[in-house]
């Protein structure tokens, strides 16, 4: 049984390493500047009332001034407890906004029974939260996506859209009207848990959508799960990886000519892999699929 100060010591280096990560991608991503104004967008989420947390503390030391104003949009889900956030934020003495806006009628009138919700009430949600970026003079919108998020969507998108993409930490929103940022796009799901359980965030389900077992996305993350938990490091080289494409190595005509491709007598800095098996590290695991 942990000691209360070995319990102390682990729970500061959890907390460095959360405002390390963040401040890592913030700057890497230039994703906040001075004077900016930034919408965090809180659920109720461990993710986002974590995203908020970090921000916080690194406000404060940053050296370059910048707002921070949380934005929960209340989607009017039947039990929803409408007082936890305004009563939380307003403890924490943070500028607020909630916005009332009900798509949960919307999204269960057009959406069979049966049918994922994620898709409409997520189109219904962005174009809400646009709109109240413009209100608020907000310069960025951040979102509490995180690393194990970004590794989903890869999956989610090699395996069922044909495409190799996933969530960016910084793009440009629909509209072209706003920048859109992921402050925890280094950070590992497990430890948000950690922190979250640590700081006791009052946790808001969502009803919505929380009891759709079957959805592909609780699959493949349940399939990176079995992966870390067999094989400590996957996901760090996985998410190591998509920061360092070589496109001359896919298959993508757009992306590299290889129709204009000739020899032209320059030594290639990698060497010649035309006929090598790349090598990996040998305990690196084979099997990827999960029992």
């Amino acid at each position: 049984m942990p000691t209360p100060d070995t319990l102390q010591r682990e729970t500061h280096k959890l907390e460095k390493r959360l405002c390390r990560q963040v401040g890592q991608a913030v700057v890497e991503y230039n994703m906040i500047e001075a004077g900016d104004r930034v919408m965090v967008c809180l659920s109720g989420g461990k993710d986002s009332y974590t995203l908020l947390d970090i921000l916080q503390k690194l406000q404060q030391r940053a050296p370059v001034d910048f707002e921070l104003i949380a934005v929960n949009l209340d989607q009017k889900q039947p039990g929803f407890p409408a007082h936890i956030l305004p009563e939380y934020l307003s403890r924490l003495g943070i500028p607020f906004h909630i916005e009332n806006q009900d798509t949960y009628s919307i999204v269960k009138d057009k959406i069979p029974e049966g049918k994922t919700l994620c898709s409409l009430c997520s189109r219904l949600r962005r174009g809400i939260l646009y709109r109240v970026a413009d209100e608020l003079g907000a310069t960025k919108i951040a979102l509490g996506h995180h690393r194990d998020d970004i590794l989903q969507t890869f999956f989610l998108n090699m395996f069922f859209g044909g495409k190799l993409k996933s969530m960016p930490p910084k793009l440009q929103s629909d509209d072209g009207r706003h920048l859109v940022i992921r402050p925890l796009a280094y950070v590992a799901e497990k430890d948000i848990v950690r922190w979250s359980d640590h700081r006791q965030f009052p946790i808001i389900p969502c009803t919505l959508c929380g009891s759709q077992e079957n959805l592909q996305r609780k699959q493949v993350g349940d399939m990176m799960r079995a992966w870390d938990k067999q094989y400590p490091g996957r996901l760090d080289n996985m998410a190591n990886a998509l920061q360092h494409i070589v496109p001359s190595h896919l298959m993508d005509r757009q992306a590299f000519d290889f129709a204009g491709l000739m020899a032209n007598g320059v030594p290639v800095p990698e060497g010649d892999l035309a006929f090598d098996t790349p090598e990996l590290p040998s305990s690196f695991p084979i099997p990827l699929t999960v029992e």
